[in-house]
């Protein structure tokens, strides 16, 4: 039997339904079953469901012959259940990274009958807003288990079903289901709270709950929001059943009630002003029927009103008041965005004068002696771009090289670098005259590719997830992007540095255009095969490590269709499984902005380095790297040490952003596709075996031949002193 059983209805969410069950199924815990409900969705829902059913036996597919709804399809996964609690998780909402080992922990300490979980509103604009479980819990209540009536204010928690963990045993032996209609959510959530006699609340934000833009009830307009008032009309049924066990709290879900009718009310998404004079008359009728004879705690000040005017059944003065307060909040926000509107039309303003200043020093002669050169959006001074500016001031002494940066990037320009700050009348100059321009991303839009100018194109990596125009066949990860301006932008390289055969085939069909392919090496990896021993050893002792700890380098790439995702990963069971003389460095991908983002939980043996401003350093101080399908293999099998390569999402990821290659299928090491595998591989030893061996070789023929340590000089003596040789 499991510890729980995750119950995922799933109707009309094929966009969503990978994430959720990778959510799930990536974490680093095992004991778990999945139960996914085909209710008769007309998509890909169950060919989904299936897919995952044939490759992981924890997951189960119930196919129902015909719609019958949320409530319902949750019962019938629940009538299949088997483990000892069951989490009713809902296809288009997903689980955050690693928190069911903590979920876990709580379970089998509390053991509670319900386990309440935190959860943020994750908007379909990538923001995310939080609940309201630090309003309601001041104090985290902590692992102490309580009943409702000792800690009513948990009412005040969002009534959902999946943000709860619930004792199977216990809602059989209740008889609770969950009622068909809209608003199942209000019939099972209360009652299961009154009922139980252990409550326990994890303070851990572990739902992502999806706001879509479209199609969800909480955005459609129609008569079936009225279907609210029977779910509550269930609630105080059951309240009635139970008599005296729960008569003392029965104020306090009153008050939930009145609230919930004005908050399904008052969004204008939900009910139409034709119908809310009805829904009003509801209110009223279920407030004089239902109110307590000592009566409840009613909120003070305008929400106290509204209860007043609903009890009195005043329709047209609460409509008065609605009519009212919505002006004074049109007015409050033309005069907060008056200031921001002046401020934007001055920034505006400031652009426009320069982009002028811009095309007029473009009619200026270009500088025969400047190179410009740019990194990852201006965020400093890495990859390619600075290895050929190194290796340009000691070849090439007459070239005068100026990088772009951004302001708060600055300090990370190695002492006696010439630069410009990204804004600047000075960058605009510095763009328009260079000849040269170096870059490893493109160049903004406005850039002008003047005759006699060079644009080379450096790119950052070998290729596994397709680009450019690739990426026209999955749109899911290709993130709105406009291909017309891409081939514009592609259009001004005059050169593309690759660093093996593969790459510049993939870029030929990623990015056509007329340029010259220059297929040297890279040269951020010239460091990689000249550096010594005693380097390394300056390296590591700089970071920290010790002559005889083994380093794990852990570096992942981000997910463009999954902003938020995170691989499960868990570095204290991976440094159990090292051992004492184990040591973990960690690193994001550099999308995630990593000078601007708090630093992750680590300590001790696990060091988070995402900061660190030269990956080539950590490169160097590791003695096994483990990645997914970051470019970051390529450039560490210069090396010739262990790589792992860790894609718990694999099928997932090749479907939704696409790659050129399986790198599980042509790997440079060993491969594990769960948590639980990569741990294996280094308890066996299997990280350093002859099959990882034998693979490293070949994926070091096939890739690396080029990284001989002379990349940086060949670019060099092609750009800058044309030497075609």
């Amino acid at each position: 039997m499991a510890l729980i059983s995750f119950v995922v209805p799933a109707y009309r969410v094929q966009g969503y339904l990978r994430e959720c069950l990778d959510s799930i199924l990536g974490q680093p815990f095992d004991d778990l079953e999945v139960i996914g409900v085909d209710d008769a969705s007309p998509d890909a829902v169950g060919d989904i469901l299936d897919e995952y059913a044939a490759r992981d036996p924890r997951v189960r597919v119930l196919r129902l012959p015909r719609n019958v709804g949320l409530g319902p399809a949750r019962n019938a996964g629940l009538d299949r259940a088997v483990g000892e609690y069951v989490w009713f998780v809902d296809g288009d909402d997903w689980l955050a990274p690693d928190c069911l080992p903590e979920v876990a922990d709580r379970l089998r300490g509390a053991r509670p009958d319900v386990l309440v979980v935190d959860h943020v509103r994750a908007h379909w604009n990538d923001t995310a807003t939080r609940s309201a479980m630090a309003e309601v819990f001041p104090e985290p209540p902590g692992e102490a288990t309580f009943r409702l009536r000792d800690r009513p204010e948990t009412l005040h928690l969002l009534h959902t079903a999946w943000n709860r963990v619930v004792r199977r045993e216990f809602l059989v032996d209740l008889g609770l289901r969950f009622a068909p209609g809209w608003y199942e959510d209000v019939s099972f959530t209360y009652p299961v709270l009154l009922a139980a006699e252990r409550i326990a609340v994890l303070d851990r934000v572990c739902v992502n709950y999806r706001q879509r833009r479209a199609g969800a009830i909480t955005r459609t307009r129609g008569d079936r929001h009225f279907e609210v008032f029977a779910q509550w009309h269930r609630v105080f049924a059951l309240m009635d059943r139970w008599g005296p066990a729960v008569a003392e709290l029965r104020p306090a879900v009153f008050e939930r009630m009145a609230w919930h009718h004005l908050t399904v009310l008052g969004n204008g998404e939900r009910i139409a002003p034709a119908l809310r004079p009805a829904f009003f008359a509801q209110m009223t009728a279920d407030h004089r029927r239902f109110r307590p004879p000592e009566g409840y705690p009613a909120p003070d000040g305008l929400e106290g009103l509204k209860h007043r005017l609903v009890a009195a059944g005043r329709w047209r003065t609460f409509s008065a008041l609605r009519a009212a307060n919505q002006a004074r909040a049109t007015a409050r926000g033309t005069a907060r965005r008056a200031l921001p509107v002046a401020r934007r039309t001055a920034r505006l303003t400031r652009d426009a004068v320069l982009r002028e200043y811009y095309r007029a020093e473009l009619r200026r002669p270009i500088d025969p002696t400047l190179a410009v050169y740019a990194a990852y959006w201006y965020r400093g001074y890495a990859c390619n771009p600075a290895a050929i500016h190194a290796a340009a001031r000691r070849l090439a002494p007459q070239v005068r090289g100026v990088w772009i940066v951004r302001r708060d990037r600055v300090d990370t320009l190695p002492p006696g670098t010439e630069y410009v700050v990204a804004g600047t009348p000075g960058y605009y100059r510095t763009l328009a005259r260079a000849r040269w321009l170096v870059n490893n991303v493109n160049f903004p839009d406005f850039v002008r590719k003047r005759p006699g100018s060079v644009h080379v194109q450096t790119h950052h990596g070998t290729p596994v997830k397709v680009m450019g125009l690739d990426q026209q066949r999955f749109p899911l990860g290709a993130g709105g992007m406009d291909f017309a301006g891409l081939l514009r932008r592609v259009d001004r390289w005059d050169y593309s540095i690759t660093s093996n055969s593969f790459s510049t085939q993939m870029w030929d069909r990623a990015y056509p255009a007329s340029y010259t392919t220059l297929e040297v090496g890279y040269p951020r990896n010239d460091r990689l095969v000249t550096a010594t021993a005693e380097q390394v050893r300056e390296i590591r002792d700089r970071l920290g490590i010790g002559p005889d700890e083994r380093v794990v380098l852990y570096a992942p790439t981000h997910r463009e269709h999954l902003p938020r995702y995170r691989p499960p990963f868990d570095p204290g069971r991976l440094l159990d499984v090292l051992g004492p003389s184990g040591r973990l460095l960690i690193r994001s991908h550099y999308f995630h902005d990593r000078a601007g983002r708090a630093r992750r939980r680590t300590g001790g043996r696990a060091v988070d380095v995402s900061d660190h401003r030269c990956v080539e350093d950590l490169y160097l101080a590791a003695d096994v790297l483990v990645t997914d399908y970051s470019s970051a293999m390529f450039d560490y099998a210069v090396l010739d040490r262990p790589i792992v390569v860790y894609a718990p999402d694999r099928d997932a990821y090749a479907l939704a952003r696409g790659v050129y290659f399986d790198v599980t299928a042509e790997p440079p090491g060993a491969v594990a596709l769960t948590f639980a595998e990569l741990l294996d591989l280094f308890r066996s030893g299997a990280v350093t075996g002859a099959e990882a061996q034998r693979a490293r070789q070949r994926f070091r023929g096939r890739f690396c031949t080029l990284d001989d340590g002379h990349a940086a000089e060949r670019v060099v003596r092609r750009i800058f002193l044309d030497d075609p040789a």
